[in-house]
């Protein structure tokens, strides 16, 4: 065979051996934190559908009061998510340039930071519960009661939750997928049937769904520390009190930390005034079929929260090693990853949107064919949705992994401008489609501005060079 042929058919064969090897770590990290990720908003599909068939209460009022008690926790966790991912991009490069006791503190301070922060959250429970609970009222009475009930029993999980954020941050760093996937079916299993147990079987009531809250993250607590000192115990450096809280590098630590918790608390500022606006419209239907809605956009955007997963823990692994060829890689699987997902989903919800719909609601309730029909005017925002949030979700975890926190910070700054704008600038014409309109634009324009801030990823790669 001729020298030109031969190099030609070793380049093919490198070539596609590069991608079998490139596409096994990626979905050897996203199937994991896709099934775990799953559990999450199948978790909250079974919330909703025991609060729509808790015994002596109407089902759209119960929905959409678990859905603004709902919005009110992920406006906590979600600004308290920094740590998770922190603790992710810094470890993954540790982990990548082989230096032990740095990933080693890395879980140290995680766990200190996400003990101190869920702490001072519970003890902080009144004045957020209260004006929370005035922000958020849906002016309905029995309602609000609910709302009350929901929060001030579910606060009790809060400290939990956080911790688990840092070690599933730490774990992710570490490029292990397979613990946190284990520990979310466990705790995420745990709340469907307390849930049930204390709400359709006992008399709890929606109580009962933040009473299960609480017992299933603890136990996930102590399941995560039992699993991280069999598997890793060996394998940790020991370090003193003075490494942990070194303020050279807690300084670093919460420099990366404040850009993420100014891009959460747009996030969740978005996710929040969603439910907000969706109550405003004084039409409990439209606050049910809006939260039913924004759950089947959840379970699509926890499916590509996998692949981020994978994107930050390679993406940090490969800056630590300085492997630029295989960022390369890596960054563009993972977004043609995103894209196919997106793909799929748009598929499933043309074909089978009533079906998913219809099992969120009693069938027995009088108004199952009014909430249809309702959701039939809207439907076509969640079957757009998909592909408009396919980059977004990608980037993030690009972005975290190469601890380009300041990117993050300033494209949502951007976007959630643009969400405002749009929500309250086109509500009094286009009513409910404002809100959706301003979402699709928000998921859309995050993906678009981080990839034009990092120079079209240029500037990323940059990092991967020795």
């Amino acid at each position: 065979m001729p020298q030109k042929e031969c190099n030609i058919v070793i380049y093919v064969y490198l070539c596609g051996t590069n991608f079998k090897i490139m596409n096994r770590e990626i979905l050897r990290i996203a199937i994991p934190n896709i099934i775990s990720n799953i559990t999450v908003p199948l978790m909250g599909i079974a919330s909703t559908i025991i609060a729509g068939r808790i015994a002596g209460a109407d089902g759209a009022t119960t929905i959409g009061a678990l859905s603004i008690g709902v919005a009110i926790f992920n406006f906590i966790y979600w600004n308290c998510s920094f740590i998770r991912m922190g603790t992710s991009g810094l470890t993954a490069q540790a982990y990548g340039a082989e230096q032990h006791k740095e990933y080693s503190l890395m879980l140290w301070r995680a766990v200190v930071v996400a003990l101190g922060v869920g702490l001072l959250a519970f003890a902080l429970q009144w004045p957020i519960g209260e004006f929370s609970l005035w922000f958020m009222s849906t002016g309905d009475a029995s309602s609000d009661a609910m709302i009350a009930d929901y929060f001030y029993t579910r606060i009790w999980a809060v400290p939990a939750g956080i911790l688990l954020f840092a070690f599933n941050g730490w774990l992710t760093g570490m490029q292990n997928a397979v613990i946190p996937m284990t520990v979310a079916i466990l705790v995420n299993i745990l709340h469907i049937g307390f849930s049930y147990l204390f709400s359709i079987v006992g008399s709890f009531g929606l109580e009962g769904i933040a009473l299960a809250s609480v017992v299933a993250q603890w136990t996930g607590v102590a399941t995560m520390v039992v699993i991280i000192v069999v598997k890793y115990g060996h394998k940790l450096i020991k370090v003193s009190l003075n490494e942990i809280i070194d303020i050279a590098a807690m300084k670093k630590f919460f420099v990366i930390n404040s850009d993420i918790i100014v891009r959460t608390f747009c996030l969740v500022a978005v996710y929040t005034f969603f439910t907000k606006a969706s109550a405003d419209m004084g039409d409990k239907n439209i606050l049910a079929v809006n939260t039913i809605l924004l759950q089947l956009f959840t379970l699509f955007s926890y499916m590509n929260d996998g692949f981020a997963f994978a994107a930050e823990a390679l993406t940090g692994r490969f800056i630590g090693a300085r492997d630029k060829a295989s960022l390369q890689r890596c960054v563009r699987y993972c977004i043609v990853w995103c894209f196919v997902v997106s793909f799929i989903y748009v598929g499933v919800y043309i074909g089978w949107w009533r079906d998913i719909f219809s099992l969120l609601v009693n069938s027995d309730n009088s108004n199952i064919y009014e909430l249809l029909s309702v959701a039939e005017k809207y439907i076509g925002w969640i079957i757009v949705i998909p592909i408009a949030s396919a980059l977004p979700f990608v980037m993030d975890g690009i972005m975290v992994g190469a601890t380009r926190s300041r990117i993050m910070r300033n494209s949502m700054l951007w976007s959630t401008i643009c969400y405002f704008a749009l929500l309250y600038g086109s509500g009094w014409l286009i009513g409910n489609n404002a809100i959706w309109l301003a979402f699709t634009s928000f998921m859309f324009l995050r993906g678009v501005f981080q990839y034009f801030m990092s120079n079209r990823l240029r500037d990323i790669y940059l990092d991967a060079e020795a």
